[in-house]
């Protein structure tokens, strides 16, 4: 039946299945470059990060070499490393080069490693004889450190992404359906495998489906937002131990119509669960999500308990996170529930 359905909107994983495509305006990418290179996958992004720094080492090696040899550097270099000495023919005896020590390109590849990264093995140097030598130290120094603080701080966020801590905010495989004070529920768990909290916890759900309107519109992926509840109230959440989020199917909700005969014949159904919140060691918004399709709730079970109190302290039991048991629920809709209290006198509920 999987294979019949319309493909999944959002993955277990949290991942959205959407493929963006025929982009004309690409040149909107560049106008963000920052966020467009943390978007970039680890190989693209090392790939540029080395690059970048290699080809910045290059420029200046070729701008230090045109300056000596502009300079005669080179010249008088080559002279002293032969062992010709200072004849008429060549360079004064007081000749003062604009960088010391440089004598081809290799060496002034070298230097200009030495100038932006600020090695200084001491065997070559600038001096004061050249103005604009001195300019081109001052120039290299500051597009080194652009470049250190775009790609160091592009490292950064991609070892920090929200998406990472996420990875540790868990929810069942499988929802299910039940009744919750008289009311059939939706409901599923979540929980967090940390011990540093998520701030501000908020939860929400939404039915994606395929609908149309009264005009014809065909609307594929039509967003509806449905009311969660809680046992703290609201949308916001305490996830310090794994919760049951539960959704009550009332007159307002879409699953108002659903019953178990016709609940996996709703190929196109599928309910999304987002939950946000800060994380506590980062101040970073982070975001979770799953969704759970028609063949993924289960009708007429609950989740087996997983908190206990032992030694003073409450211990969760995560390999039970997603067990479920049977229990007594009408295999109705909850318009017929609404509409036929008796319905409720005949469930064979145990005594509390």
């Amino acid at each position: 039946r999987a294979r019949e359905r319309r493909a999944r909107f959002v993955g277990k994983n949290g991942a959205c299945n959407v493929a963006h495509k025929n982009i004309r305006e690409q040149g909107r990418f560049l106008q963000d470059v920052f966020t467009t290179l943390v978007d970039l996958k680890w190989p693209h992004t090392l790939l540029i990060f080395t690059m970048s720094f290699l080809c910045s080492w290059l420029l200046f090696g070729m701008v230090w070499w045109l300056i000596a040899f502009a300079h005669g550097d080179l010249d008088h270099s080559t002279r002293v490393q032969r062992g010709l000495g200072d004849g008429a023919a060549g360079p004064p005896a007081d000749f003062v080069p604009c960088v010391t020590s440089i004598h081809s390109f290799a060496s002034a590849f070298l230097f200009s490693i030495e100038v932006q990264v600020t090695i200084g093995f001491g065997g070559r140097m600038v001096t004061e004889e050249c103005p604009a030598a001195i300019l081109v130290l001052i120039v290299q120094n500051i597009v080194g450190l652009v470049i250190n603080a775009i790609m160091l701080g592009c490292i950064f966020m991609k070892t920090s992404q929200a998406h990472r801590r996420a990875e540790t905010l868990i929810f069942s495989k499988h929802a299910v359906i039940a009744l919750r004070e008289g009311k059939l529920c939706f409901m599923l768990r979540v929980g967090d495998l940390r011990k540093s909290m998520i701030i501000s916890a908020t939860i929400r759900m939404q039915v994606v489906k395929k609908t149309t309107s009264m005009e014809g519109e065909v609307v594929p992926l039509n967003q509806i937002d449905i009311q969660m509840e809680n046992p703290v109230g609201g949308n916001s959440i305490f996830l310090v131990s794994p919760l049951i989020i539960y959704h009550v199917i009332d007159k307002n909700s879409p699953l108002y119509d659903i019953s178990p005969m016709n609940l996996h014949h709703h190929e196109d159904l599928e309910i999304i669960v987002i939950l946000e919140g800060v994380v506590e060691t980062t101040g970073i918004t982070t975001q979770a999500r799953t969704s759970y399709l028609a063949d993924e709730i289960l009708w007429g079970q609950r989740f087996v308990p997983i908190v206990a109190e032992e030694d003073g302290q409450y211990s969760v039991d995560y390999s039970k996170f997603g067990n479920t048991v049977k229990v007594p629920t009408p295999s109705c809709t909850a318009r017929q529930l609404d509409e036929d209290k008796s319905i409720m006198d005949n469930m064979p509920f145990s005594p509390r």
